[in-house]
């Protein structure tokens, strides 16, 4: 008997050794991509100026001395970003809710496989898919050459649908039916019961799937390097149709061939992506704490 429960134990301790290895498996990913980038990309940074190496609107490795200044890059992130925010989250989460309130169940075992697979098909095929009709879609309709930061904004909203979808309608799921049936009660429609009860009362899990989405909007590389044009220049918000190159884009342009200064620039463009990233789940986390999701 002390045998067995010695066994047990052991056991236990075991398991719990191997649950916090497991968990902390991604806090030590995280922390060395934090030491890796801060230490090869910090000195660049420094030895640029931080001012100039952030709102300098030149990016030229080849003049002598060579310029590495990245504000186009991070407007061009921008307006890609909000882009394609523009055009995903809405349509995103009205297919949610008709998913998860509205959907007739023969079109749910339709509709929910195809959601995951455009979850699966790599950002080179959406890419491939963007020159081939939505380039010419855009030249044709709205002018430009159709490689352009409208074009790319709508390929990436297509892209982040899939995150979106899924975990909103996840949220929508998870709200207890005693919420639904008591609007219900009260005199409340199935559809004013469903936007002004259940999908406020799910503002949390909405809110993350956009931070998600946006998470994957700037770091798409591939798919907006072959439709947004890659001009690394300042553009100006009303110049929509013209190309633009973001962060994620520059880095895999140039870093094949990048050596010395200009590649520790592109490990600093590395760098301020990563902080960007950080700020947006930062804010993401005080908005949750603020509104108490």
């Amino acid at each position: 008997m002390g045998r067995s429960k010695l066994i047990t134990i052991n056991r236990e301790i075991f398991a719990k050794i191997l649950f916090v290895l497991s968990a902390s498996a991604a806090i030590i990913a995280v922390g060395l991509i934090c030491v890796f980038l801060f230490m090869q990309g910090l000195p660049a940074i420094w030895d640029i100026g931080v001012l100039n190496f952030l709102t300098g609107t030149y990016w030229r490795p080849t003049w002598d001395p060579p310029r590495f200044e990245i504000l186009p890059m991070i407007v061009g992130s921008f307006y890609v970003t909000a882009g394609a925010i523009f055009f995903g989250v809405p349509i995103g989460i009205f297919a949610a809710v008709f998913m998860a309130k509205f959907c007739p169940q023969p079109i749910y075992i339709i509709l929910k496989p195809a959601i995951n697979l455009l979850a699966g098909i790599p950002s080179v095929v959406y890419g491939y898919f963007g020159m081939v009709v939505l380039v010419p879609f855009v030249r044709d309709n709205f002018g430009g050459n159709g490689n352009s930061i409208l074009t790319a904004s709508i390929l990436l909203g297509m892209m982040i649908l899939p995150t979106i979808i899924a975990i909103s309608e996840s949220a929508i799921r998870a709200i207890p039916d005693e919420i639904y049936e008591g609007a219900i009660a009260l005199g409340a429609s199935h559809e004013s019961a469903t936007f002004r009860v259940v999908l406020p009362a799910a503002k949390s899990g909405v809110l993350a799937s956009i931070i998600l989405g946006m998470g994957r909007a700037v770091g798409e590389t591939m798919a907006v390097r072959m439709v947004a044009g890659n001009q690394a220049v300042l553009r100006m918000p009303n110049e929509f149709l013209s190309g633009a190159r973001t962060l994620t884009a520059n880095v895999v342009i140039e870093l094949g061939y990048a050596y010395g200064d200009h590649r520790a620039a592109l490990i600093a463009t590395g760098v301020v992506l990563f902080v960007f990233i950080m700020i947006i789940n930062a804010l993401f986390a005080l908005l949750k704490k603020r509104e108490g999701l």
